[in-house]
């Protein structure tokens, strides 16, 4: 069963980045990452949330856009951006599959 709302380390985790970094993405799309808190105040991102962070991310590291840029797309167009994040995913997925079957038959 998947959770319904993960800490801030664990999406940082997830995404490969520091805990700062998810931090300033998520301070950074208020329109789109609204992270619920705790009663101590720690950020509590939904499996939504992580998508769009995804995204950002794709935008930033890859696309190399800057924080508006990324911003004006994620508004604009991001089922476009949805869409290629999930071709990277799926084809990241597949070469470690392949990277594996090497390794075994050495």
């Amino acid at each position: 069963m998947e959770k319904l709302y993960y800490s801030i380390g664990e999406v940082a985790e997830m995404l490969g980045e520091s805990t700062s970094c998810i931090r300033f993405w998520s301070n950074s799309f208020p329109d789109k990452i609204k992270p619920h808190r705790n009663a101590k105040g720690n950020r509590k991102f939904t499996a939504a949330d992580i998508e769009v962070l995804r995204q950002a991310q794709h935008l930033l590291k890859t696309r190399g856009m800057t924080i508006e840029g990324a911003a004006k797309v994620l508004e604009n167009d991001d089922k476009l951006v949805r869409d290629r994040v999930k071709a990277l995913d799926t084809l990241k997925g597949i070469r470690r599959e392949l990277v594996e079957i090497r390794n075994s038959l050495k």
